[in-house]
C-alpha cells in the first residue's frame, strides 16, 4: 500500500502484514495471533511492535494484550517501505549433475543459501538459477517472493502439512524458479529443479506423497549402539527461541508429525558415521531427530554440536576435535541421495553426490584418530 497516517503519528507508515481472523476465531491476544502467522519471528518483536504503535486492528493501533475477534482485520505496520526481494540473476558457477528440457539436479555447496531472504539477498542458488534460466530464453517473473522465506532441511515448496497438490493449483513456477524442495545453507547435496509448471507440478506431487528418495550422510556425536532404527515426533518451533526447531512428542498438538531412519555406516569412537533416510521433510529434520536421540551432528552450531559432547578430557584430544572443527567449519550433514520420478517420461531416475572434501577429510581424520588410539 502507499502508505497511512491516523491514530500512530504523522509518520507514514507501510503494510508488512495482513490477517482477516476468520468466522470461526475465538478470543486470542493479538501478539499470539501473530506470531502463529509470522515465519521466523517472535513473540518479544511483535510485543515491542505493539507498543510502538505498529499493530492496527481495523485500522487503529491496539496493545499485544488485545483479543482478536472474528473478521478482525490485523495489519503490522512499519516507518518504512518492506524489503525488495527482486531477484537479480548472477552468474554463479553450477555444479549440474542433470539436465534435459524438464528439469536439472544440482549439487549445492555447503555455505550457498538456497532462496534470497533474511539478510541473503545474493549469492543465493536463486540467483544463479535465474542466471541459467534466462541464458537458455525461459521466461521468469523476477518479482521474488517475500523476504519471510523460509529456509528448511528438505522442507518441499508445497508444505507437507498443507493441501494434496492434486487439489491446488499449480505451484507458481515463475515465482519459485523452480524449487520444489531445500536445504539448509550448511548443508551440501542433492536438489532438483523444475523447469516448467508441468514439472513442477509433478515433483511437488512427489514430494507430497513422499515417493521421492532421499538420503542423507551424516557424522553425529556418540556411539550409535544400533546398527539401524527409526526416529518417530512432532517437530516444531522452539518456543522461547523461534530461529530453533524442537522435538515434540508423536501425537503432540506442538509440531507436524516427523520421521526419520538411520542406518549406521561406520563406527569411529566417539562419533558415528550414519546414513539418514527422510519420510517427511520438515525443517531440521535430521539435526532435531538426531540430537533428541542423544547424537547431536557433528558442529552443529545451532544445537550444541560445535562443543565436545563425547571423548576424554586430555588437551591433545581437545585439540584434535578443533581441528575438526576448523576441517569442516558447519554441520555435517550431506543430501548424497535424490530419486524421483521423471514428470514427463515416468522412467525412475536416481543421483548420487560423493561426500564433499571437507566431510570426507574429516571422516579420515577421524579414522586416523581411532586408528592410532590407545585402549
Amino acid at each position: 500500500m502507499d502508505g497511512v497516517t491516523g491514530d500512530v503519528g504523522k509518520e507514514e507508515l507501510f503494510e508488512h502484514f495482513r490477517f482477516v481472523a476468520d468466522r470461526g476465531q475465538g478470543p486470542l491476544r493479538v501478539d499470539k495471533f501473530l506470531v502463529d502467522r509470522i515465519v521466523g519471528t517472535s513473540r518479544n518483536r511483535i510485543q515491542n511492535a505493539a507498543d510502538a504503535g505498529y499493530i492496527l486492528v481495523n485500522g487503529k493501533p491496539e496493545k499485544s494484550n488485545y483479543k482478536v475477534r472474528p473478521g478482525d482485520v490485523v495489519q503490522v505496520m512499519m516507518n518504512r517501505p518492506r524489503h525488495s526481494t527482486e531477484i537479480v540473476p548472477e552468474d554463479i558457477p553450477l555444479d549440474i549433475v542433470y539436465e534435459d528440457d524438464d528439469l536439472l539436479v544440482v549439487n549445492k555447496p555447503a555455505g550457498m543459501v538456497v532462496h534470497p531472504g533474511h539478510g541473503n539477498y545474493t549469492g543465493t542458488l536463486v540467483n544463479a538459477l535465474a542466471w541459467h534460466f534466462l541464458q537458455e530464453g525461459i521466461e521468469l517473473d523476477l518479482t521474488g517472493e517475500d523476504e519471510e522465506s523460509e529456509e528448511g532441511e528438505d522442507g518441499a515448496a508445497l508444505s507437507e502439512g498443507s493441501a494434496s497438490p492434486d487439489t491446488e493449483q499449480k505451484p507458481d513456477f515463475q515465482k519459485r524458479l523452480g524449487l520444489v524442495h531445500r536445504i539448509d545453507k550448511e548443508t551440501s547435496g542433492l536438489l532438483v529443479i523444475a523447469k516448467n509448471e508441468d514439472a513442477g507440478t509433478s515433483l511437488s506431487r512427489q514430494f507430497f506423497h513422499k515417493t521421492t528418495r532421499r538420503l542423507y550422510t551424516a557424522l553425529v556425536w556418540g556411539h550409535v549402539e544400533e546398527d539401524e532404527g527409526t526416529i518417530v515426533g512432532n517437530i516444531g518451533r522452539n518456543k522461547r527461541d523461534r530461529t530453533l526447531m524442537e522435538y515434540y512428542p508423536e501425537g503432540s498438538e506442538e509440531g507436524k508429525p516427523a520421521v526419520t531412519h538411520y542406518r549406521v555406516i561406520e563406527r569411529l569412537g566417539y562419533v558415528t558415521l550414519v546414513e539418514c533416510r527422510l519420510e517427511t521433510g520438515r525443517t531440521h529434520q535430521i539435526r532435531v531427530h538426531m540430537k533428541h536421540a542423544g547424537h547431536t551432528l557433528f558442529n552443529d552450531k545451532t544445537y550444541g554440536g560445535d562443543q565436545i559432547l563425547k571423548g576424554t578430557t586430555f588437551a591433545k584430544y581437545s585439540q584434535f576435535v578443533r581441528n575438526c572443527f576448523d576441517i569442516c567449519p558447519r554441520q555435517a550433514l550431506h543430501a548424497g541421495t535424490l530419486g524421483f520420478r521423471h514428470p514427463r517420461t515416468g522412467e525412475e531416475m536416481d543421483f548420487e553426490a560423493p561426500l564433499p572434501a571437507d566431510m570426507a577429510r574429516l571422516v579420515e581424520k577421524w579414522r586416523e584418530y581411532v586408528s592410532n588410539r590407545n585402549y
